[in-house]
């Protein structure tokens, strides 16, 4: 017999996920713009001019699944998409003033996260690294 799903920390973890993303959907509804287009706005404010297969590995997503997202957030003026000079197989993805002024409004995404979760900042940080060590673990990418 399986654990009840509460007790079977996967489900946890999805459960949890889908909380979040519910939490998120009315501001970024209101911003225009999905879930997975703000993690690509993430991963490029981490690392701009990132190809299309670094936003994919950044966000443990396949390139077939960034390339339509890419070309959605271009005809928004949120990206722009260039072959790179050094290998054109390549896609080189920049964010936009539009962009980045559209990431600056994403800060309230993280407010409203701490505030809702009853947390401090603290105590989200010290849970985050214990999933990323999870994480890590299960991928074989423990440091």
């Amino acid at each position: 017999m399986p654990l009840p799903l509460d007790n079977q920390i996967c489900f946890t973890l999805y459960a949890t996920s889908m909380a979040i993303n519910r939490a998120y959907k009315p501001m970024l509804d209101e911003m225009g713009v999905t879930y997975p287009q703000y993690l690509v706005l993430n991963a490029l404010a981490e690392t701009d001019g990132l190809s299309v297969g670094g936003i994919a590995h950044r966000l443990a997503l396949e390139s077939s699944t960034v390339t339509p997202l890419v070309k959605r957030m271009e005809q928004a003026g949120l990206v722009t998409r260039q072959r790179s000079q050094v290998d054109e197989r390549q896609v080189q993805v920049d964010l936009t003033r539009a962009g980045r002024a559209l990431l600056e409004q994403c800060n309230c995404l993280n407010e409203a996260l701490i505030e809702r979760s009853g947390m401090t900042l603290a105590e989200l940080d010290r849970l985050n690294r214990q999933i990323q060590g999870l994480r890590d673990a299960l991928t074989g990418d423990r440091a």
